[in-house]
């Protein structure tokens, strides 16, 4: 009986310390915030793309998320611009404007995919004040050699203000955006 308790307690832990994972990395406001704007309109409502640039570059910051079960479906690196950085600092800046190096936050519709430099990408439509020139900039979601698949102190190569995953995480992510008959979102924000 002692053993079943144990094991019990054991299993409500680990289950508690995940939801505290999720909370963490992608916090409750931002997903319902999510939810609640693509309610009613015609994007997929049952899958979206979150970046949380408040996270070290090393780390998991990249989530595809399961909007209906509430649940990280795919963790993954992601790179920022190169004008994001701040010199002796660990704050990050981001920009709208064109030439800036910067990466920008707000939600995008993820478009169609072409084939261009870094073979398949994803255009990006911004649909935020913040990240409304996104197409002018041609800011993609692409992958990128440099870009690691395991999280570690290290930070992540740097991008001209595009969201770059490495290969593996971006034939994860094309599977779900390729397969989705509806625009499917990115909300990048820090």
């Amino acid at each position: 009986m002692k053993s079943l308790l144990f094991a019990f307690l054991f299993l409500i832990s680990c289950t508690e310390s995940k939801a505290q994972e999720s909370t963490d990395v992608l916090p409750k406001e931002k997903i319902s915030e999510l939810k609640n704007y693509i309610k009613n309109k015609d994007y997929n409502q049952n899958l979206a793309v979150f970046i949380n640039f408040k996270i070290h570059s090393g780390k998991y910051r990249y989530f595809v998320y399961d909007l209906k079960n509430d649940k990280i479906i795919q963790k993954a690196i992601v790179s920022h611009g190169s004008g994001s950085v701040i010199k002796r600092s660990n704050q990050l800046q981001f920009s709208n404007v064109e030439g800036s190096y910067q990466s920008s936050l707000g939600k995008y519709e993820i478009k169609e995919s072409y084939s261009g430099k870094f073979g398949k990408a994803y255009r990006l439509k911004g649909l935020d004040s913040t990240n409304s020139n996104a197409m002018q900039r041609a800011i993609v979601l692409h992958s990128f050699g440099c870009v690691p698949d395991l999280e570690s102190q290290n930070l992540s190569c740097l991008s001209l203000g595009c969201p770059m995953l490495s290969s593996k995480a971006f034939k994860e992510t094309a599977k779900h955006l390729d397969q989705s008959k509806k625009s499917i979102i990115l909300y990048a924000f820090y």
